[in-house]
């Protein structure tokens, strides 16, 4: 096994796999980038048997052969040499021997024979979609996911299909996040899945491409896969039913809240400087144009900030954590937040006065 490859060709996709490799592992080759070249093509593959990245890159060369390499070493070596550089690789017997100018590394390997496979079923769903509308939809509810949550069904983001009509939900089981979308092909797909937190996270960063470029989705009931350019994501589905939240819009509203975001971003982020650190608690208490926010914590120090608003409806008290509304409002592209509160103070809406895609729900807390 012989090639030469250049370092600015090797390098990204090679960054992206070591992102999915996790430092621990339970299988020492978990830890190896594999190598496979056939005829004028390698291929590097890197998985945690949870989440998988290939790259395919084109070569000159005719030579084959497959072997692993420890990811992060390989990553250092080729991050550390020259821009531009011509990287030469070649096993000899248990040892590959990389060579670039002057410098020289003998990196220990391991017989690709023994990576495990990645588990796929067939992909009996597809359809494609641009780069920059999947990666909007993700970034609109990845900051809801629940971390390392019992309730594991959280541990991730639902991508609901119903034909043409996408929906992507995201819930810690305080607040949950809500972004509908369409595509322009019908699909004939209805199904449910629930893509796991870190497959979502690595998908956010391997979006990072242009928007107009066309992602291909293809899915089954246990795998997802999405071809971004020259790289292939796998990963396995979460295998439970996500909870139905649909009841939460079959209750009695009061009259919406409009209120500039800006304005209410500044004032909510001046008062939480003084809010308790752990719960991050602010009451709001509207009465007419009038929103009071204020707080407290232990050490009996107190915030307050009113704020224009407009609202139509009776008097209100309630209180949430402020960086929910502010993660919320972050998130919202008008100038202008419309907030409803449920009548039994349930729960508050958070979104824009006219683009119903995106939806924020957060629940109320106790002060």
């Amino acid at each position: 096994m012989k090639f030469i490859i250049n370092r600015e060709l090797i390098l990204p996709p090679l960054q992206r796999i070591v992102n999915v490799i996790e430092n621990r592992q339970t299988m020492p080759i978990l830890a190896n980038v594999l190598f496979q070249l056939e005829k004028n093509k390698l291929t590097l593959t890197g998985t945690d048997l949870e989440v998988q990245i290939v790259a395919r890159l084109s070569l000159e060369n005719e030579a084959e052969g497959s072997i692993t390499i420890p990811a992060r070493k390989l990553l250092e070596i080729c991050r550390l040499l020259p821009s531009g550089a011509d990287i030469k690789f070649e096993l000899i017997d248990t040892k590959l021997k990389i060579q670039s100018g002057r410098g020289r590394f003998m990196v220990s390997t391991l017989k690709a024979d023994d990576y495990p496979n990645f588990e796929m079923s067939v992909m009996d769903c597809r359809f494609t979609m641009q780069a920059g509308q999947l990666k909007k939809a993700l970034d609109k509810t990845t900051f809801c996911m629940a971390n390392q949550d019992i309730r594991y069904y959280l541990n991730g983001i639902m991508l609901s299909i119903f034909n043409q009509q996408l929906k992507f939900v995201g819930s810690d089981g305080h607040r949950l996040s809500i972004y509908k979308d369409s595509i322009t092909q019908e699909t004939g797909i209805e199904l449910r899945i629930i893509i796991p937190r870190k497959g979502v996270l690595e998908l956010v960063h391997l979006l990072d491409i242009e928007e107009e470029k066309e992602v291909q989705i293809e899915f089954s009931r246990n795998n997802i896969r999405i071809v971004i350019d020259n790289l292939i994501f796998s990963a396995k589905l979460v295998d439970s039913k996500y909870p139905d939240f649909n009841k939460v819009f079959e209750q009695d509203f009061h009259s919406p809240i409009h209120v500039q975001k800006q304005i209410l971003k500044d004032a909510l982020t001046r008062v939480a400087i003084l809010s308790n650190e752990k719960f991050k608690g602010v009451e709001f208490v509207i009465d007419g144009n009038n929103l009071q926010i204020s707080t407290n914590n232990p050490e009996h120090e107190e915030a307050e900030e009113e704020i224009v608003i407009e609202y139509q409806g009776p008097p209100l008290s309630i209180a949430f954590n402020s960086q929910y509304i502010l993660d919320a409002i972050a998130n919202l592209d008008s100038e202008l937040a419309v907030l409803t509160i449920a009548e039994n103070s349930s729960c508050c809406f958070i979104e824009e006065p006219d683009e119903q895609k995106y939806k924020f729900i957060v629940m109320p807390m106790r002060l």
